[in-house]
Order: C-alpha cells, then sequence, then structure tokens
C-alpha cells in the first residue's frame, strides 16, 4: 500500500498511479444486498432466471454498485496519513463501459490526476479504472473528487 504522508507527497503524486488493489468477487448475493440497500430491484440485476434470457446471459451487477465499491479499492492501494479530514468532494465523470456479470472479479487501477492547492488544504481527483478479470474493456472509468483539509 501506498501511504502519501504529507501536503508535499500527495502534489508529487499528482500524474502517477498509485497502484491496484485486490480483486473482489462480485457475487449474487453482494448484488442482492445492494439491491434491497438501494431498492433498485430490476429483473436484470435480481432474477437470474429472466436474466438467463435477458440480453447478457446472466444477472449483471448495478453500475453504481460497481461505483460504491471505489472506498474499498482505495482502502487497499493508498492511504492519505495525517489527521486533517479527508472528504469525498464528488464524481467528476462516469462513464459504465462493460457490464458485470455475476461471479466476475473485479479490480481498481487508481491513478493521481491532479492535485490542487485550496484555501484549507488540497483537492484531489484520482481516476479509477475498474477491470473485469478476462475482459479487455473496463467495467468502469470515473473519475473522484477528494479534499485533504488540514489539521
Amino acid at each position: 500500500m501506498r501511504v502519501l504522508n504529507n501536503s508535499k507527497e500527495v502534489a508529487a503524486a499528482a500524474g502517477t498511479e498509485l497502484g491496484v488493489s485486490e480483486w473482489i468477487s462480485i457475487t449474487q448475493d453482494r448484488i442482492d444486498q445492494f439491491a434491497e440497500a438501494t431498492g433498485d430491484h430490476q429483473w436484470i440485476h435480481v432474477d437470474p432466471e429472466k436474466a438467463a434470457a435477458g440480453p447478457f446471459g446472466t444477472t449483471i451487477a448495478h453500475g453504481y454498485l460497481t461505483l460504491s465499491l471505489l472506498p474499498f479499492f482505495a482502502a487497499h492501494v493508498f492511504a492519505f496519513a495525517g489527521e486533517g479530514a479527508k472528504i469525498n468532494y464528488g464524481i467528476n465523470k462516469v462513464r459504465f463501459m462493460s457490464p458485470v456479470p455475476v461471479d466476475s472479479k473485479l479490480r481498481a487501477r487508481i491513478e493521481m490526476v491532479e492535485v490542487t492547492d485550496i484555501p484549507k488544504g488540497q483537492r484531489a481527483i484520482l481516476r479509477y479504472t475498474i477491470e473485469i478479470d478476462g475482459v479487455e474493456k473496463p467495467a468502469c472509468v470515473a473519475e473522484s473528487v477528494v479534499l485533504l483539509l488540514a489539521s
């Protein structure tokens, strides 16, 4: 895991790959739990029998389930050290490029795209390229914005 210990190390990481996460399995149970949490029970996600006859031949993960894994991936790749608050400021851009079939494995390649000084600290833009094991095209590419506030 890469640890960025201070604002100078964060700034120096701009334009570099921070690392690649471990694989995580996308089981039907995980998909069903996400459907319960969000109220999104579309058959393409939660009805294996109907989905078998659908466009992907099986159930697929919700796009937002894939997106919700960003904190999991980050926790296995890098950390911002220090006492200051780390605040999720939002998402600049998200594209869901490939469906994630049930029982797929996902991992993320994380790049520090840009770091900008702000009055109370730094704003970091991180690009997550979420890969599906054995599939060339990524499942998702997302740019996350984090505020790193000085303590």
